[in-house]
């Protein structure tokens, strides 16, 4: 199976990765390829503006979320079109640890054997950035770099000196961007989410067709060809549907990766999408997920909304399975304090959110008990990433993890229990054990009783 693909690299964050890849695609799109968008690491907003560009769901590519096998998987199945763009995360070698190029960018490169650009940020130096440029090429053995994009070029005499200093790598230059080119802006998580966000969705297109005409995309596109075959992965088994689940999804609630979404599905759940802050009714359903986002940003439309708050509590109360990760949590205890303000939540949990300056990011490791999506006791892998904290939590409450990497709630545990509702601000990969099929079937249980 041949699936022309491409990876985009950085020598750390910042480089300008997401602004470039999302031209890149565009510049592909021009010339008549249909792309498959990926991102590699435990990310949600970057993913929606390679998905916003493409047209296309971007799935994530995390080897310690996923595995070796699942990884490779998810990916020869979603590579349905003409060429698949994989952008990476932080620095091209940056991953679990600093002994290893372990969940790194170059590891999905070297699992999914894809050719590499790597950006060079080329403000403030010149001659020196081939220094840069090949300690990339030669820190690992095979480091898989086919090719550089320079980004931040003052003039063309910045373009000719860094041009002569990268002929000692003998890689081909496809890609000169000035540096006033646009970028997009940051925000605590990360970039803005594109979620119903129209004037962003036009600053998206309008970098993307600004910097693709600094492109060699015939180049990039002969690159992209230059990759070995993959085995067909046989075809999975989708079960009759059964149940119902729904899904919050709106510019509060958005982070969810597309292969538990599309776990869910395979496993016979119909799924259905709300909105916690416009709707007044829940989509009849015999469970809720109701992922992370920024739920302190429309703190103030989620309070007023208290038909919602009220439908969700009841609908836990009778033991409806609920599962919450991240501002989902957040959404269920009692409130979220956000400066010197403070709005009123669902109020599941007895439990309080303030927002901290510190940003907890972490991969995570431990135990998840008995819950309406694990069975049995059994070890987890997943991720943490948040500016909140949870305050004057219940002594008596009751958690689903155990970690031994990672904060988790509070002193290393994560996932409160209530009723039939497991909330956490860790996020798990469904695929990674059978968190899917055990959730479905406890929706499926609650349909029956």
């Amino acid at each position: 199976m041949k699936i022309p693909r491409i990876i985009l690299a950085g020598v750390s964050s910042g480089v300008g990765k997401t602004s470039i890849t999302c031209s890149i695609i565009h510049a592909l799109q021009n010339q008549g390829y249909s792309v498959q968008p990926f991102k590699v690491g435990p990310d949600y907003i970057d993913p929606s503006y390679l998905s916003s560009i493409s047209k296309n769901e971007t799935f994530n590519l995390d080897v310690w979320l996923m595995g070796k096998n699942h990884l490779l998987s998810s990916f020869i199945s979603n590579s349905k079109s003409n060429v698949s763009v994989i952008e990476g995360v932080m620095g091209y070698y940056d991953g679990f640890g600093g002994d290893s190029n372990y969940a790194s960018t170059h590891h999905v490169a070297s699992i999914t054997k894809s050719p590499v650009i790597l950006i060079l940020d080329a403000s403030k130096t010149a001659r020196s950035i081939a220094a840069t440029a090949l300690g990339f090429q030669k820190f690992h053995k095979n480091s898989r770099i086919s090719a550089i994009i320079l980004n931040k070029i003052g003039s063309k005499k910045h373009e000719h000196l860094c041009r002569q200093a990268l002929q000692k790598t003998k890689l081909p230059i496809v890609g000169v961007i000035p540096k006033d080119s646009l970028s997009l802006e940051s925000r605590h998580l990360g970039l803005f989410s594109t979620l119903d966000n129209k004037t962003l969705y036009r600053k998206i297109q309008k970098i993307s067709k600004i910097i693709s005409k600094n492109l060699d995309v015939d180049k990039i596109i002969e690159l992209t060809k230059n990759t070995s075959e993959f085995q067909k992965n046989p075809k999975p088994n989708h079960k009759k549907q059964k149940t119902t689940i729904a899904v919050a999804l709106d510019t509060s609630f958005n982070f969810y990766y597309q292969d538990n979404l599309e776990a869910l599905r395979r496993e016979g759940a119909s799924l259905k999408f709300f909105s916690p802050v416009n709707d007044k009714k829940i989509p009849k359903c015999d469970g809720l997920y109701i992922g992370g986002g920024f739920p302190e940003i429309l703190g103030s439309k989620l309070t007023k909304n208290q038909t919602m708050k009220k439908l969700i509590k009841n609908l836990a109360e009778d033991n409806l399975p609920i599962y919450a990760e991240c501002g989902g949590l957040m959404y269920l205890t009692k409130s979220i304090s956000s400066g010197n303000k403070k709005y009123k939540m669902v109020g599941l949990f007895d439990a309080e959110t303030s927002m901290t300056k510190k940003m907890k990011l972490n991969y995570t490791k431990g135990k998840i008990n008995r819950s309406i999506i694990s069975e049995k006791s059994h070890n987890i892998q997943g991720h943490e990433f948040h500016y909140s904290k949870l305050d004057s939590i219940s002594s008596d409450s009751k958690f689903a993890y155990e970690l031994e990497i990672g904060d988790g709630i509070k002193n290393h545990k994560d996932g409160l229990i209530q009723y039939n509702s497991l909330a956490s601000y860790g996020h798990l990969y469904f695929d990674s054990s059978n968190y899917a099929e055990n959730f479905v079937k406890n929706c499926i249980k609650y349909s029956r009783s």
